[in-house]
């Protein structure tokens, strides 16, 4: 993965072509599209022109996010990539509304279209072009991970059969004298419209904050029981995410109860920089889960009460387990699926069954919430 800078520069630069061939491609196809008529193909102009306007959004959007992190916004400015995001998203989604409008009307109040074979160049021409700026922004913003590019590719890439089909009308009005003009340009519509959407709730789903990708916290998790032999469990793995590639993340881990707290300390500094340098995600708290031994009471106990705990529908897992043989205490977490429609009724049966079956403890019974896989 690149750095923040070098990340940076092929944003803009891939950006800056994106600009140039969309606009290129705009002024060739508006002109094709007003001298034979066609209303198909001045829409795809118009979008090829949104395209580019939307690659200038990107840019500012990076620019500002690229901003050191300050008093006011300790964790930095990279969510305002979503922001930028989300303002393409509106951008797309008005072209589209407004396209589908206007053929439409050219539905209710035709107008032949009059081709000739240059325009047919011109529009097989920007179809490949189209192709390859769909590959090529594509692929650099899949290198940077950068949202806004991949969608840009995606876009590009959707335009180039957009075209295709564009030129296909074409070729039928050549040879059979039938009009599909304005019904290509209620299609055309009719994706960038959907475009539009997918892209707004892709921005929303990021600002709100979504679960973090599951190749992610199951490598983060593995890395962690594979590289410290102390560390039995690693659970409650909160992602927070501040942009594309920052991510601070926090975790219980589940460890021996003898352990002292210079042990745990040097645990839990040994975690934090195995986990950044193999992932660049920036770990900010580390909890511990105390584990009876294996031969203890408590230890004894754990199989039991787990096979107790999982057997209700809903339950996805149990942890944190440990038995206080002294106080008299037990206490454990949950997991419930979201799905459960009343997870306090689950919650509460658990507790019910747990204290029936071990009278001489008080029960602590904690829910967590399925975060990451």
């Amino acid at each position: 993965m690149a750095d923040t800078k070098d990340r940076e520069k092929i944003i803009v630069r891939t950006s800056f072509i994106g600009i140039a061939a969309n606009i290129m491609l705009a002024g060739f196809k508006a002109a094709v599209g007003i001298a034979s008529n066609s209303i198909a193909v001045v829409l795809d102009a118009v979008n090829n022109l949104s395209d580019a306007f939307s690659s200038i959004i990107t840019i500012i959007g990076t620019k500002l996010a690229g901003k050191k992190p300050d008093k006011k916004h300790p964790f930095g400015y990279g969510r305002l990539e979503y922001m930028s995001q989300l303002i393409v998203a509106a951008i797309v989604l008005y072209a589209g509304a407004t396209a589908l409008v206007e053929s439409i009307k050219k539905i209710i109040k035709p107008e032949v279209p009059d081709y000739k074979p240059v325009s047919l160049v011109i529009i097989a021409s920007a179809v490949v072009v189209k192709l390859l700026l769909g590959v090529y922004v594509k692929k650099k913003g899949q290198e940077v991970n950068s949202g806004s590019l991949i969608a840009s590719g995606s876009d590009a890439l959707s335009d180039a059969i957009l075209s295709i089909s564009v030129l296909v009308s074409a070729i039928v009005f050549l040879i059979f004298r039938i009009s599909l003009e304005p019904y290509v340009g209620v299609v055309i519509s009719l994706i960038i419209v959907k475009s539009g959407i997918e892209l707004i709730k892709e921005a929303v789903d990021e600002i709100l904050g979504q679960r973090a990708d599951r190749e992610l916290t199951i490598k983060i998790k593995k890395l962690i029981k594979s590289t410290e032999s102390e560390v039995h469990g690693v659970y409650d793995l909160f992602m927070n995410n501040y942009g594309p590639d920052r991510y601070i993340a926090s975790f219980h881990v589940e460890v021996r109860d003898d352990m002292t707290a210079s042990e745990f300390d040097s645990l839990t500094r040994s975690i934090s920089e195995t986990v950044y340098k193999e992932t660049g995600v920036i770990v900010s708290a580390v909890g511990l889960y105390s584990e009876n031994a294996d031969g203890t009471p408590g230890g004894k106990h754990r199989a039991k009460v787990r096979d107790m705990v999982v057997a209700h529908d809903g339950v996805m897992q149990m942890h944190g387990f440990y038995i206080d043989e002294e106080k008299k205490t037990m206490s454990f977490d949950v997991v419930i699926d979201f799905a459960v429609p009343d997870r306090n009724a689950l919650y509460k049966s658990i507790c019910t069954e747990v204290e029936e079956a071990y009278p001489d403890y008080s029960i602590r019974v904690n829910t967590d919430i399925d975060v990451s896989d």
